[in-house]
C-alpha cells in the first residue's frame, strides 16, 4: 500500500465563456472544478494512488457539494480548512491556456487566499504521507500564502518527504509587491522534485534563458537548453534530484509536444507528440505534473517516468474541463506504436 500523497493550493472554479458574447443571449456558461493541485490529486486518485487535497473553502451548502463530488472522486479531503466566505473563481474563454492574456481572475478575500499562518497542524497532517506537492500558483497570491507554504515544506522536509513544485508562472498573479525570485528561491530550496520549462525557470528563479533560442528552430537545442537549466537548477538547490520541462509548440494548425527529464545521471526524452485538434489546453501540465509522481511513485524506470507524463498531458489537451479522466490504460495506450 502506497503511502499518501498531499497536494495542497487553492480550489477554483472556472467559467468559460464563449468568446463572441453568446453567453450573454445564451444565459450559459459552463462551469469547471480547476486548480493546479487539485487537478493533479484528481489525475492521481484517478490511476488509484491514494490521495489527500489541503485547501479552504467556505462553510456554506457550495462547498458541501464540491466536496462531496471529490468524495465520489476518491480524493481524501478530510483536512480540509473551512474557514472564509468564499471560492476563487477565474474565467477563461474556451480554446485559451492560461497563460492567455485574457484569463480573468477573481480570487480577492477567497478563503484559500485569507489563510493565516499557524492554522494548520502540518505536523498532524503530513503523517502517513510520503509526498507533498504545491505549485507556484500558490505563493504568488500574498505573503501570508507564501508563509504558509514555508510553514508547509519545513514540516515536509523534516518528516523526510518528497516535495515537488510545479513552476506554473502566471503573470497576472504576483500583485502583492513581491519578486517571485524572491518568494520561490527559498521556498524551492526544500524541493527534490521540480517541473516547469526553460521559461518559467528563469522568470520565477532567474535561470540564465537563451533569448534567441526559438530562432534556432531546433529541438536538439531545446533539449540541450533543458539540460542546462536543470543543471543550474540542481546546482543552485542541491536537495533536487529531478527536473522536468515541457516544450508544446502550436500554431493555427498544429500542435506539437514533447519533454525532458534531467537528473545527475543524464537526460531522458519523452516521444513526440502531434495533433491538428486540441479541445482543451487547460490542466495539461498539471496532468503532466501528475505523471511524474505517479511514475517516481510506482518506482518505473526513468524513461517510461517522462513517457508516461508527456502522453498524459498529450492526452489532457483533448479533454474538456481541467482535470483528466484518463486511466492509466488509457495514457499507455499513447505509448503503444499505434497510439
Amino acid at each position: 500500500m502506497h503511502k499518501k500523497i498531499v497536494c495542497f493550493g487553492e480550489l477554483l472554479l472556472r467559467m468559460s465563456p464563449g468568446t463572441h458574447g453568446e453567453w450573454l443571449r445564451d444565459a450559459n456558461i459552463p462551469l469547471y472544478l480547476g486548480g493546479s493541485e487539485l487537478n493533479v490529486a484528481t489525475a492521481l486518485s484517478n490511476w488509484k494512488l491514494p490521495v489527500q487535497y489541503l485547501t479552504a473553502l467556505p462553510d456554506h451548502a457550495l462547498s458541501k457539494d464540491i466536496c462531496d463530488h471529490l468524495v465520489k472522486k476518491r480524493i481524501d479531503i478530510s483536512n480540509v480548512v473551512f474557514s472564509g466566505s468564499r471560492i476563487g473563481i477565474y474565467y477563461l474563454a474556451r480554446g485559451s491556456d492560461l497563460k492567455h492574456h485574457g484569463v480573468i481572475y477573481d480570487r480577492q478575500h477567497s478563503s484559500f487566499s485569507e489563510l493565516q499562518p499557524a492554522t494548520i497542524d502540518w505536523d498532524e497532517i503530513l503523517n502517513g504521507v510520503n509526498w507533498f506537492h504545491f505549485s507556484a500558483i500558490t505563493p504568488a497570491l500574498n505573503d501570508n500564502i507564501a508563509a504558509v507554504c514555508k510553514e508547509a515544506l519545513m514540516a515536509a522536509e523534516k518528516k523526510g518527504l518528497i516535495i515537488s513544485v510545479d513552476l506554473n508562472h502566471r503573470s497576472k498573479l504576483w500583485q502583492y509587491g513581491k519578486q517571485p525570485v524572491d518568494v520561490m528561491t527559498p521556498l524551492v530550496q526544500h524541493c527534490d522534485v521540480i517541473m516547469g520549462n526553460i521559461w518559467s525557470a528563469n522568470s520565477l528563479l532567474a535561470i540564465g534563458l537563451d533569448e534567441n533560442i526559438h530562432e534556432k528552430k531546433s529541438k536538439d537545442a531545446y533539449l540541450l537548453h533543458a539540460s542546462k537549466t536543470a543543471g543550474a537548477l540542481m546546482k543552485l538547490f542541491p536537495k533536487c534530484k529531478s527536473v522536468a520541462n515541457t516544450f508544446r509548440f502550436d500554431d493555427l494548425t498544429s500542435l506539437k509536444y514533447y519533454a525532458a527529464l534531467d537528473d545527475k545521471t543524464g537526460q531522458y526524452v519523452s516521444k513526440e507528440f502531434n495533433t491538428t485538434e486540441v479541445s482543451d489546453k487547460a490542466g495539461s501540465g498539471d496532468c503532466f505534473m501528475a505523471g511524474l509522481i505517479y511514475g517516481f511513485t510506482r518506482q518505473h524506470p526513468l524513461q517510461h517516468v517522462i513517457d508516461f507524463a508527456a502522453a498524459a498531458a498529450f492526452g489532457k489537451l483533448h479533454e474538456v474541463g481541467d482535470a483528466t479522466l484518463q486511466t492509466v490504460e488509457d495514457v499507455e495506450l499513447k505509448l503503444k506504436p499505434h497510439g
